[in-house]
């Protein structure tokens, strides 16, 4: 899309609206100039476009729609500014209160994993800088996502205001306890790992509906979970590391 295209307003929705604030953003910084400001519409581009070939496509992520929400949404805009040199580096990130920004390879496989649907109703636990929100709120119409830290929670709703989105809630509360007023969900998605599924997690998915959440509190596994009518199915795994979830009841 070029930014003609987007004056003439031919395109609508979350992506449009992203695309326009980076255009806003890149604009502001060629107008103020600066080497740092000028890098936003520049090398991070380049970066970013980078960071998909060689360690997304390169690897096993062949959905389409997961790549290009991947090549359209800022990273370095979900990390604290001193990071961002780093921000498409192929490992997690450092956001400040003992949280990270997960690797662009696991957010990317996570999403793929759940393959969301522009109609699904998701349900993101740990929302952390708001990045993989984000990359979710591209594909689909409605995203519910809870931060147990304020602070994170409060930074991530001002990113994503500011880039446009209004398909995404961000709540500060218990992840353990999901958001019961909007459920039943279609997918569910957990950034942080517990020692055991939660049931509410559980009782909030659809019957048919994946999960996709690492367990565990020294060695840990990312379970690609369908929830049937007799219980939970686990389709697949992958050994990783997450930080851990806090608030258990």
């Amino acid at each position: 899309m070029t930014a003609a295209q987007l004056a003439r307003g031919l395109y609508d929705g979350p992506m449009a609206r992203l695309r326009h604030a980076w255009t806003i953003l890149f604009v502001t910084a060629c107008v103020q100039g600066g080497a740092g400001l000028q890098r936003v519409g520049g090398s991070f581009e380049a970066e970013r476009l980078r960071m998909v070939n060689e360690q997304l496509e390169r690897r096993d992520i062949r959905d389409a729609r997961v790549l290009d929400a991947m090549r359209q949404v800022p990273r370095h805009l979900f990390v604290p500014e001193s990071q961002r040199p780093y921000a498409y580096a192929d490992a997690p990130q450092p956001i400040g209160y003992d949280q990270t920004i997960s690797q662009p390879y696991i957010v990317a496989f996570m999403t793929q994993a759940l393959n969301v649907q522009p109609s699904h109703r998701i349900l993101e636990i740990g929302t952390g800088s708001g990045y993989q929100a984000a990359v979710l709120g591209l594909l689909v119409d409605r995203l519910y996502t809870i931060e147990i830290v304020a602070p994170l929670a409060d930074r991530a709703r001002r990113t994503l205001a500011d880039l446009g989105y209004r398909n995404i809630e961000v709540r500060t509360g218990n992840g353990y306890l999901g958001w019961p007023e909007h459920a039943p969900y279609d997918r569910v998605m957990v950034t942080a790992a517990p020692d055991a599924i939660p049931p509410a997690l559980v009782e909030q998915l659809k019957i048919g509906g994946l999960m996709a959440i690492p367990v565990g509190t020294g060695d840990q596994q990312l379970l690609i979970l369908r929830r049937t009518p007799a219980g939970m199915e686990t389709l697949s795994t992958l050994p990783v590391r997450f930080v851990p979830m806090t608030g258990k009841p």
